[in-house]
């Protein structure tokens, strides 16, 4: 794939944010359209995101692998833009109002969680962070994306009032992404098991 093509996404949903900004096309409440956008990329980023493993392996396409990292950050790149949105033309940049939305307001408080777990993930995302960690620790601690999405798609169905079957959509997507992942940790943890079984009667078998 041409590199060019990497960053297709970002600059391409920026574009037509600048656009409609200039144009002054951001509807009756263009705050509530800044954030909705913003809010709707991260969501798709994170799916994008969690994709990549289960398509690698299901269609036997490892080099699905080095789009992984560059998807998450731009799931956080979005996400930050969402958290200024709020933040900025919504709360004025007021911290204390900030703390007391976030704990007064069930929507909030799960929205801001699903921000945070994302901050860790996207400064450990380099490979020196890797070697730091350790493949291990540095996996687990990746494996609060699933977290951050689901938190992300509750933020979403609490959000709306009546039309949820956006929210709907990327939960069933998340769902499903999140049981091929239980699904492969059994087996995995199966095989694992079989085979220790297997070794132990060989050596048994042997003896008689």
């Amino acid at each position: 794939m041409d590199q060019s093509c990497h960053f297709y996404f970002l600059p391409d949903a920026l574009r037509r944010f600048g656009w409609r900004i200039i144009k002054s096309d951001l509807g009756a409440n263009p705050v509530e359209y800044l954030q909705h956008a913003t809010g709707d990329w991260t969501i798709r980023f994170l799916v994008f995101t969690l994709s990549i493993t289960p398509f690698r392996k299901l269609l036997r396409l490892p080099d699905l692998i080095r789009f992984r990292r560059m998807l998450g950050l731009f799931a956080f790149f979005y996400v930050s833009l969402h958290f200024l949105t709020y933040l900025g033309p919504d709360q004025s940049f007021d911290l204390s109002a900030m703390w007391k939305d976030v704990a007064k307001r069930p929507f909030i408080t799960v929205g801001f969680a699903a921000f945070v777990l994302l901050i860790p993930l996207a400064i450990t995302s380099t490979t020196g962070w890797i070697r730091r960690l350790g493949g291990k620790r540095w996996q687990l601690l990746h494996r609060s994306i699933y977290v951050a999405a689901v938190c992300g798609v509750i933020h979403y169905y609490w959000l709306v009032k009546s039309d949820v079957r956006k929210p709907l959509f990327y939960g069933a997507l998340v769902g499903i992404l999140l049981l091929w992942r239980l699904g492969n940790w059994f087996f995995k943890k199966g095989s694992a098991v079989a085979a220790k079984l297997s070794a132990q009667r060989a050596p048994a078998n042997s003896s008689q």
